[in-house]
């Protein structure tokens, strides 16, 4: 005989979150799955066996709360570096002056994450996502497009995307940048990349070889080493430049995290900017300026790219139907400060 559930104890309802804990994939694919929006047949197979397991029954009411405009703006970032924190602060300004808000992400460069922060995005139902293009989620965004999210690139772009775009000229900016080092007399002039495989990085050694190129400077492989965006990375690429047996008499950084990282080797080893070497960077930041000499740097405009992504998103989500995208380039100043000089 069997005994009768004691009183007052009910059985609670599976949630979308039991769904997808149970069917081992993210909660955003499961409302995906939910919504009737494409997603991998593997995945679409897992959840139905688990809501099938669990009985799992929508909640009609519950799904049809919301269908307008959640005022949200998601932002991917990388990281939380000087450029990134800036981007964020002048973002959400441009942005909370729309009286919309922004739901920020940091990724740390993992595709997993990444794909992750668009999936939470996605159940979030942002209005918008703005992120730094990256291929390793290429399908997922494509996909977000498929769902009329509006997205917008910067920093890295990404093509064959129908996204819109804000960007800066890398290429003009490190041909200027390196330009002036070439007119000062320097003709070994080492470079400390970024990852080559973001457009900003490839952008940016494009630059740098097009003003040797135009100075008549033979361009030594062995002048180019990764730095891969890092203060760690700046050292150990600049540890490397400087055990050359022709010594760089110039380095051009190609993010200020490197240049940080450069610096930072030249005064464990006892030598100086600008009189031992002349060293110039892609980022201006406020550090900078307290250096003995100052350094020589690209500024980008952060507060123009955010406004001009602002201004993207209003019209888009003012004219949703309007499918013609967008791409800004914006122009970057160069700073002159103290850390270059004259080839003697």
């Amino acid at each position: 005989m069997n005994e009768p559930e004691p009183s007052g104890e009910k059985r609670r309802s599976p949630t979308i979150i039991d769904v997808a804990r149970t069917a081992d994939v993210a909660v955003g694919t499961v409302s995906r799955y939910l919504n009737g929006q494409p997603i991998r047949r593997a995945n679409r197979e897992q959840i139905e066996q688990a809501i099938q397991e669990l009985g799992y029954k929508r909640n009609a009411a519950a799904a049809s709360i919301r269908t307008d405009l959640t005022h949200i703006i998601g932002f991917l970032v990388p990281r939380f570096d000087e450029f990134h924190a800036q981007m964020l602060e002048h973002l959400s300004n441009t942005v909370r002056r729309s009286g919309r808000a922004v739901l920020s992400y940091c990724h740390g460069g993992d595709p997993r994450v990444i794909a992750e922060a668009l999936d939470i995005f996605a159940a979030q139902r942002v209005d918008a996502i703005v992120m730094d293009g990256t291929a390793d989620v290429y399908d997922r965004v494509d996909e977000l497009l498929s769902q009329n999210i509006p997205i917008i690139f910067y920093n890295n772009d990404l093509r064959g995307l129908a996204v819109d775009r804000v960007m800066v000229d890398n290429y003009r900016a490190s041909y200027r940048i390196v330009s002036h080092l070439a007119d000062l007399g320097h003709e070994r002039i080492g470079i400390l990349m970024g990852d080559l495989a973001n457009s900003s990085g490839l952008e940016r050694l494009s630059g740098y070889e097009k003003a040797l190129q135009e100075k008549g400077i033979e361009i030594d492989p062995a002048l180019k080493v990764k730095g891969n965006w890092t203060i760690d990375g700046g050292y150990q690429a600049t540890t490397r430049l400087m055990a050359l047996e022709q010594r760089p008499t110039a380095l051009f950084c190609a993010n200020y995290g490197m240049a940080i990282g450069a610096m930072s080797w030249l005064k464990e080893n006892g030598l100086h900017v600008p009189d031992d070497i002349s060293l110039v960077s892609y980022d201006d930041v406020p550090v900078f300026r307290l250096y003995e000499s100052g350094i020589t740097a690209v500024a980008q405009p952060i507060a123009t790219i955010a406004e001009t992504i602002t201004d993207i998103l209003l019209e888009r989500l003012g004219e949703p139907s309007n499918r013609v995208t967008r791409s800004v380039t914006l122009e970057c100043d160069i700073i002159l400060r103290g850390s270059t000089r004259r080839v003697a």
